[in-house]
């Protein structure tokens, strides 16, 4: 038997090895009991699934499993974005949303996330209950149920979460200044689920990779800059001011200038408090992930915000979000959440507000971070995903945990945080960070300094020193 675990973001594993019907099945049998114990009368389940291969196939078994409970399923037309399932599970006020996605993992991966009625990602206590009693079988006859039969019984109904999604964007945003702005926007969807929206609400913009390949072209959809140079090179060309890009389940943001450079999340999150506050008047605390740039930390104290630090995994910023009164959530990984919105990583979101932002300030992105830079001053960032064994993954954490490392090479330590991994503080606000994935088999090392240059050096002299 397959001992089922959801990571930082739900449970992921390699299709046809752990990722099978009767493990998807199981993991559905947990999900029922919880809902109906939770949410006793008339629960339903807003249920979906992303462009990766075999999606419908474990869509259509978990609707089984929940038809089987007693369980009313609004179950997505085609490909959906994890945004649309929780902005879904909101609208319907349903019990939970489950979508099947891997993320931004390697196609050979699928998943399993989990969304709760308040339109984010299920708390981590009620993750850990349902992973609790997920039973050792299904103990159901999945060919039995005919799901023509449950819609026919009204157990199963069809719901249009793109058009829900569009319809959103469209009264949230003041979409007439993005598409009358003179300006020309890219899109590079990577061959995930928010290529259709874009194609929708901006048909004019270029788009890239807007294609169903639920294999990636073998790439996985993470939005980083090795895995958009394609994009890079097509806004090189010239013609396009600002280039947005999301991963496979389209919750993560990546972003280029229109010199083709990549712009990476902490200049995001940065760059979204800044509109948010001084040209929108918003207000609310700031929820960042411990991997976060501390010039964040810095910007809030300029604007008299308050500032909370969590660990990886969005689940835990969602928890403060449902609380309390936020103005923006995020992560490293570029994934962030906005006030307006649903407590939910969204990069189209993301993007459409940074394009209003130039649309309306009339303002390129480098003017506008620049205007960010004026306040916090200038940093760049670099992140290393070692793929290494799990002997040596391990002895590094023994390490850092014993405090073995207060220094690498030339740069001293003068403080570690411990939140989530270990994040060593530097001269000159700059630092390192070591931890291992919630997600993946990797050790992710990521730095921060005032060049490129610096950064990368800080990430050289940590391999060198944790030999790896």
């Amino acid at each position: 038997m397959t001992k089922i675990k959801f990571g930082t973001d739900g449970w992921r594993a390699i299709i046809a090895q752990e990722f099978t019907v009767d493990n998807v099945a199981r993991v559905s049998v947990a999900v029922a009991h919880w809902v109906k114990k939770n949410f006793p009368n008339d629960p339903s389940i807003v249920l979906g699934h992303d462009c990766r291969f075999a999606g419908e196939l474990f869509a259509e078994t978990c609707a089984k499993v929940f038809v089987h409970h007693g369980i009313k399923v609004y179950l997505a037309k085609g490909f959906v974005s994890t945004p649309m399932v929780s902005l879904g599970a909101f609208n319907k006020k349903s019990a939970m949303g489950v979508i099947l996605t891997a993320s931004h993992n390697p196609p050979s991966y699928n998943g399993y996330k989990l969304k709760g009625i308040h339109g984010g990602p299920l708390i981590p206590e009620d993750v850990q209950a349902v992973e609790d009693i997920i039973p050792e079988n299904h103990g159901i006859d999945l060919a039995s149920i005919d799901l023509k039969k449950a819609k026919a019984d009204g157990m199963i109904m069809d719901i249009d979460l793109e058009t829900m999604y569009v319809d959103h964007c469209e009264k949230n945003f003041d979409m007439k200044a993005i598409r009358d702005s003179g300006l020309s926007w890219g899109y590079d969807a990577m061959y995930g689920s928010g290529q259709n929206v874009i194609k929708r609400i901006l048909p004019q913009a270029k788009m890239l990779h807007c294609d169903y390949n639920p294999s990636f072209m073998g790439q996985a959809p993470e939005p980083i800059d090795k895995n958009l140079q394609e994009f890079s090179a097509l806004i090189k060309k010239g013609g396009i001011d600002c280039g947005l890009a999301t991963d496979g389940d389209a919750d993560r943001i990546g972003l280029y200038n229109s010199k083709g450079d990549f712009i990476d999340s902490h200049h995001i999150i940065l760059l979204l408090i800044h509109y948010l506050v001084k040209y929108k008047k918003f207000t609310g605390k700031v929820v960042v992930a411990v991997s976060t740039t501390p010039k964040v930390k810095k910007l809030c104290a300029h604007y008299g915000l308050e500032y909370q630090v969590t660990k990886i995994g969005f689940k835990w910023i969602c928890g403060i979000m449902i609380n309390e009164d936020v103005l923006l959530g995020g992560e490293e990984s570029g994934g962030i959440a906005i006030k307006g919105h649903i407590p939910e990583r969204d990069g189209i979101w993301m993007g459409l507000t940074i394009w209003e932002f130039m649309a309306k300030s009339g303002k390129s992105l480098d003017d506008l971070i620049n205007e960010v830079y004026a306040i916090v001053g200038p940093f760049k960032y670099e992140r290393n995903d070692l793929h290494i064994s799990e002997k040596v993954k391990q002895d590094v954490l023994a390490a850092c945990e014993s405090g073995k490392y207060t220094s690498f090479g030339d740069y001293k330590v003068n403080s570690v945080e411990t939140i989530d991994g270990f994040k060593f503080h530097m001269d000159n606000d700059q630092w390192m960070m070591i931890r291992a994935s919630g997600t993946e088999p990797v050790l992710r090392l990521y730095a921060e300094s005032d060049t490129l240059e610096n950064a990368r050096k800080i990430l050289i002299a940590t391999q060198k020193a944790i030999g790896a």
